[in-house]
């Protein structure tokens, strides 16, 4: 199974400008920038983008390892938060923080993250960063 994402970048590192597409068309052209990436300035950037695709793949990793104990989420709400810094020779994505909240009737807190721990470790993104991942998982009543 492949996906694809493609990337147009016109200019200068600073000055230039780019375009962000996905083969689904979920995303169609969307514009980025050394301003959105590094600065508050408008449109997306890859890191934005790595953190939502973290958030997407462990809620659905952690859904997998509730259904394997026979439990099902009523809402499973995850943030990633990506952290690029500057590291030796350029730039570094240097931790990823993942957030989750989640209701699952019938789950106890000892189960509960345990199968988060598993979804962290499982989830193919997860696998896919060469840094550290720390998650914090709540239980909601």
């Amino acid at each position: 199974m492949d996906r694809k994402g493609s990337a147009v970048w016109q200019g200068s590192i600073r000055e230039g400008k780019g375009e962000v597409s996905t083969e689904t068309g979920t995303l169609k052209s969307a514009p980025y920038s050394f301003t959105s990436r590094f600065e508050s300035g408008a449109g997306t950037n890859p890191e934005e983008l790595l953190a939502a695709a973290h958030a997407a793949c462990f809620s659905m990793a952690f859904s997998g390892q509730l259904a394997s104990e026979k439990l099902t989420a009523e809402r499973i709400a995850t943030t990633a938060t990506v952290t690029i810094e500057k590291v030796d020779g350029g730039f570094g994505i240097t931790h990823v923080h993942l957030a989750m909240e989640a209701r699952v009737p019938g789950a106890d807190k000892a189960a509960f993250d345990r199968l988060a721990g598993n979804a962290k470790a499982g989830c193919p993104v997860s696998k896919l960063f060469n840094t550290k991942i720390t998650l914090d998982a709540k239980l909601v009543a």
